[in-house]
């Protein structure tokens, strides 16, 4: 797809120093040598040297060799790493021995090595959970200023072209917050105009989807997606944002000119914000399934700095474009 080349361009023209903390995965380890061999990123790969080597040679990855390789175990910079993780924990009573055990663990090191200035952003989750990638990241890095949650994002590619870019819609969250409340919907949809603004290039017009579009009915469901709109509004006066819409309303543009009249964002959005989780995963994975969208992501927003989570059951291809993904988003933080 042009779109995913564009963010390769655009990695390969600047590259970004990534961390892979599940060093020996081996579709995490496939994946490195490929974006080595392309020049997409300078990769940092967490694990046992030795093993990281052997798995190496055994596939024939020549590349690896351009990474730069850690053992957790037996790092030189502990002491300093370790230093940074007793301070910024320190009011939660955390001790030096404390953070020394825990700057050995692959997904507290490649944080605290973003935070030290020593990479620009990690991708990890081929094989741990959402919440061991999650935590670390929320302790060391955190949210950036302004955002208190943090949400995912898709991006959808289906051969409808006449909607979003070209067929491609970005859509969120799908992966993080069950239930947001108005205040934590604005801030996901502000965030989700960034990832658009960073990995697709494009300007988000971004609309806030319910069953109701502009009052036709009534409901404490629809008033919260009410509430996000104007807050979202005023957080980023700079985006279009506009809702509450029906997703007819903010796809068709016939529907969104009828329904919402003189709307910048009704029938061209694209960018679409949920109401819940509940709806989104449903969503989208309904439009994978029926009308055969391939679906990139989720990408992780409203982090400081960049930080990725994969599926266990990602692909090489997967671990490959999120690196890719991770780059852009780091490029565009450096710009911000």
């Amino acid at each position: 797809m042009k779109l995913l080349q564009e963010i390769k361009e655009r990695a390969q023209a600047n590259p970004q120093r990534i961390v892979l903390p599940e060093g020996t995965e081996p579709r995490t380890l496939e994946a490195a040598n490929r974006v080595l061999k392309d020049k997409v990123a300078k990769v940092t790969l967490l694990g046992d040297p030795a093993e990281i080597r052997r798995m190496a040679a055994e596939k024939g990855y020549a590349y690896i060799k351009e990474a730069t390789i850690i053992d957790p175990k037996n790092n030189p910079d502990m002491p300093r790493y370790a230093a940074l993780l007793a301070e910024l924990r320190k009011s939660k009573g955390m001790t030096i021995e404390e953070a020394t055990r825990l700057a050995q663990d692959p997904l507290y090191l490649g944080c605290l090595m973003i935070k030290a200035g020593d990479a620009d952003g990690e991708l990890a989750g081929a094989q741990n959970t959402t919440g061991n990638v999650l935590r670390p990241a929320l302790q060391i890095v955190k949210t950036l200023p302004g955002i208190s949650c943090v949400s995912g994002a898709l991006m959808l590619f289906s051969n409808a072209k006449e909607f979003g870019e070209e067929g491609m819609m970005m859509v969120a969250d799908v992966a993080v917050m069950p239930n947001p409340t108005a205040e934590e919907l604005a801030q996901i949809a502000v965030s989700t105009g960034y990832t658009m603004r960073a990995i697709a290039g494009k300007e988000p017009r971004i609309a806030m989807l319910s069953f109701s579009t502009k009052g036709s009915a009534k409901h404490e469901l629809v008033d919260k997606v009410t509430k996000a709109t104007e807050l979202a509004q005023a957080m980023a006066p700079d985006m279009m944002i506009d809702g509450e819409l029906q997703a007819d309303a903010a796809m068709v543009p016939s529907v969104g000119e009828f329904k919402a009249p003189g709307s910048k964002v009704a029938g061209h959005a694209n960018t679409l914000v949920f109401p819940s989780l509940e709806v989104g995963n449903i969503a989208y994975k309904m439009v994978q399934r029926l009308g055969g969208a391939e679906a990139i992501g989720p990408v992780l927003q409203g982090m400081a700095a960049p930080i990725n989570d994969l599926s266990r059951g990602c692909s090489v291809s997967d671990i490959e474009q999120m690196i890719a993904i991770t780059c852009n988003q780091a490029i565009a933080a450096k710009k911000k």
